[in-house]
This record gives C-alpha cells, structure tokens and sequence, in this order.
C-alpha cells in the first residue's frame, strides 16, 4: 500500500532541524520500500504493507531514536490522499490571490463534526471535510480576518498538520505515479 507520512512542525524557523536524506533512511530502516520525501517540510512517501497504526508507532519511534526529538506524524493512504483532492475545487490553489490549506488531523479531532467546532466566516472563507482532514480556501486579501487565524490559538491545532493544496496535488501525483522526487 501507497503511504504518505506528514511530520508535524519540523524545519519551521530553525527549528526541529530533520535533514531529508536521514530521514529517507529512517523509514528504509524499519521496514519501508520506495521510501522518497518531498520539500522540507516533512513529507514522506513510501509503501508498505503493515497496518497505519502500527507504522504510525514504529515511525515515530524510529524518528525519536535518530534525532532525538518527538515528532508526530500523520499517515495517509492513497485514497484519503485522493478523496482530500477530490473535494478541493480545481480553481481552489494557494497563489498570490488565495490560499488553500489541508489541516490534516490526528484521530482525537478526526470527525466530520470537526467543521462545527472550528470558526468559519462563511462571507470570506470555505472549508470542507474530507476523512481527516479539514480543506480551508480563503482570499489573500482576508486571510487575516478568517478563522484559521483563530484555530491556531487553540489547543485543536496542536491536533493537526497544516500542508498547502499545491503540496498536497503534488503528493498525490507522487502517490500515483510513485516518481521518486529526491
């Protein structure tokens, strides 16, 4: 099975150094083939049999052991991955005029409900659930006045990992044509 791992809050300002050719490595060792990253900021695709919750565990624990940091992870398949760019609007992208973000979410958050507990301006921003995940498309010119300014502030959002739509496409693509991007 297609996996992607997402690494919550690593090379962000200085800190939580991970170099990506470690990391690559760390995923080889316990057990994952066709291990590529993409961008710093944590992404990992990789495939593997094993159950996401086991994985899950060993990876993070691996991550613990080689850089002496915890760092959380969220494991996606390739059809959440899907189902996430399924429901994001072609015309939704994070460019100069707007910006789309994926707030993936650990399991203690991930319900559709999710959507009721998060503040939405519905005049300037539009969010949709997608298993596990929040998409949020607000206009540049407003992004200050939205919720997601909001959510950061909470408790929540130490419940998530935020990637930007372009980044997710592009993961996507990965995932299918598994292209190695290192």
């Amino acid at each position: 099975m297609k996996y992607v791992a997402l690494l919550r809050g690593i090379n962000v300002g200085g800190n939580a150094k991970v170099e990506m050719p470690r990391l690559k490595k760390v995923f080889e060792s316990v057990g994952c083939t066709a291990v590529s990253t993409y961008i710093n900021s944590g992404n990992v695709v990789f495939d593997d049999n094993r159950p996401r919750d086991m994985l899950t565990e060993r990876i993070e624990d691996a991550i613990a052991k080689e850089f002496g940091m915890d760092i959380k992870i969220v494991l996606r398949d390739e059809a959440s991955i899907q189902a996430i760019c399924r429901i994001s609007p072609a015309s939704w992208t994070n460019d100069s005029n707007q910006k789309t973000d994926v707030l993936f979410l650990w399991e203690e958050i991930d319900d559709p409900s999710i959507i009721d507990r998060v503040v939405i301006n519905p005049d300037i921003e539009n969010v949709r659930y997608a298993g596990g995940a929040l998409v949020w498309n607000i206009g540049r010119e407003n992004a200050t006045r939205g919720g997601g300014v909001k959510l950061i502030k909470t408790d929540m959002y130490k419940l998530m990992t935020v990637r930007n739509i372009n980044t997710v496409r592009k993961l996507q693509e990965l995932m299918e044509q598994g292209v190695p991007s290192d």
